[in-house]
């Protein structure tokens, strides 16, 4: 009975949805498998941007983050003289898109930051090293980090597509960054501090984008078109208008097993010389992203008020899930 199969997701979830499509065709089913992106990571696509310009959940993540940091300076020049290091890391694997981010909190270049991407292939050392000149010359410094810098071995844990689970490893890299740098003689007083900003920066309504909140909805629109109109075997896309000063995007296709199991890295040319920057393209393309108004939230009761969908199921005809990883035999 089921005749439509829309997957949400990023490059894994795409590619689960490419295998759907083709296990249907080869066993004769007639489902037509549509793929819709959404990943925080913004790593879903190619390097050039040209089948997606970026994935809905990003802006919003970066919204939060750029958020975050600025709050965290604020309390950081007042916290100094006791914690003149803050090292906060940022979600996103091995990607460096949303560490990326806190540059948005600081496009002046005003703050004390310094920005690690895992892509920067910057040591241990020569973080610590480029702190130490910070604090001398300014007193303090906030550190961003990916949470896949390379900090050597920290007892990782693995999901079931063998994917690091930074969140349920033995310790982070912004607690190991941490340890590292308060055994290095600071030239002024105090030790280095940690922050991990968890799944709440994928949750944090108030934080949305009104312009990721707006695209994802329209994606979604543009999926449902495809799959009603080409049938089988595409993924709903954002391009973005490279002719017009101003931000403006377009909602197209893709085909599924070109974004199956796809891997963007941050840019190369969009980080800064010294490695521990972004550059300004960076901020060009990720700024209309961000949006510039507060999503309006229902509240009860002083609370945000949440959506209740009511639970109409069809007659159950297999047994109790199982997630595979779990099944014995």
């Amino acid at each position: 009975d089921v005749g439509f199969f829309f997957y949400i997701g990023g490059n894994d979830s795409q590619h689960t949805a490419h295998t759907v499509s083709v296990l249907a065709h080869d066993r004769g089913l007639d489902l037509v498998a549509t793929g819709v992106p959404k990943t925080i990571d913004n790593d879903l696509g190619d390097s050039e941007f040209n089948l997606l310009d970026h994935a809905p959940g990003y802006g919003s993540v970066a919204r939060y983050f750029a958020q975050y940091v600025r709050q965290a300076n604020e309390e950081n020049a007042g916290s100094c003289p006791a914690d003149p290091v803050l090292v906060i890391q940022a979600m996103g694997r091995k990607i460096g898109f949303i560490p990326a981010a806190a540059r948005l909190a600081d496009p002046r270049r005003d703050m004390p930051l310094q920005i690690y991407l895992t892509e920067s292939g910057v040591s241990l050392e020569q973080l610590g090293e480029n702190v130490l000149r910070q604090l001398k010359s300014d007193g303090r410094c906030t550190v961003i980090v990916s949470e896949g810098f390379d900090v050597g071995e920290f007892g990782v844990a693995r999901d079931s597509f063998g994917h690091i689970q930074y969140g349920a490893s033995q310790t982070t890299v912004a607690q190991t960054v941490v340890n590292y740098l308060n055994t290095l003689k600071f030239p002024v007083p105090g030790k280095a501090r940690g922050q991990v900003p968890g799944t709440d920066q994928r949750n944090a309504i108030a934080y949305a984008s009104t312009v990721d909140l707006d695209e994802a909805y329209r994606v979604g629109c543009q999926a449902v078109e495809i799959a009603r109109r080409d049938g089988d075997g595409w993924m709903a896309t954002i391009l973005r208008d490279r002719s017009r000063s101003t931000y403006s995007v377009r909602f197209e296709k893709a085909p599924l097993e070109r974004l199956a199991n796809s891997e963007r890295f941050f840019p190369k040319q969009w980080i800064a010389p010294s490695r521990i920057d972004v550059t300004d393209d960076f901020l060009a393309y990720a700024r209309p992203l961000i949006g510039d108004d507060w999503v309006s939230v229902p509240l009860v009761d002083g609370l945000a008020r949440f959506a209740r969908i009511t639970k109409t199921f069809a007659p159950r005809r297999l047994g109790a899930y199982m997630p595979q990883r779990y099944r014995k035999g």
